[in-house]
């Protein structure tokens, strides 16, 4: 395995347990929420109402909370940003050095924003994938 592969492959694998890890716990800590919105119907469980005169509960701002954390978030898109550059690594295909330093930026203001939190590890693959678009392919030792 080229040293380009490998580090795509590993900013891969980091993107998809972070997602998955964010939304594994969520629906632990929040089953009540996640199974109440089939209960209640998938339609406008979480019903986005904004305005001012809106009668605002704790349960439902709990419950749009629980949205917003799990499949609401950036986990989904994240663990599917991993699984496309995973795919993208096993075919040979260059990915570009902007991707990395658009999740690494996102990260550290995540990060920062949010401490302490696994926001920081996300910097990681970003930074992985610019090494790897930067990083020329060397030929493996005979």
């Amino acid at each position: 395995m080229n040293a380009r592969k490998r580090l795509l492959r590993w900013a891969s694998g980091i993107m998809i347990a972070l997602g998955a890890g964010h939304l594994s716990l969520l629906a632990m800590t929040s089953w009540q929420d996640v199974t109440g919105w089939v209960d209640r119907g998938i339609w406008a469980a979480v019903p986005l109402d904004l305005s001012d005169g809106a009668v605002k509960t704790a349960r439902s701002l709990q419950n749009a909370v629980t949205f917003w954390a799990g499949p609401g978030s950036f986990a989904v898109p994240l663990v599917l940003l991993g699984c496309l550059i995973w795919g993208l690594a096993g075919r040979g295909v260059a990915v570009p050095a902007w991707i990395g330093w658009s999740l690494a930026v996102w990260c550290v203001l995540g990060g920062v924003l949010l401490v302490p939190s696994p926001y920081f590890a996300g910097t990681v693959a970003g930074a992985l994938v610019v090494l790897a678009a930067r990083g020329k392919d060397r030929p493996a030792p005979a």
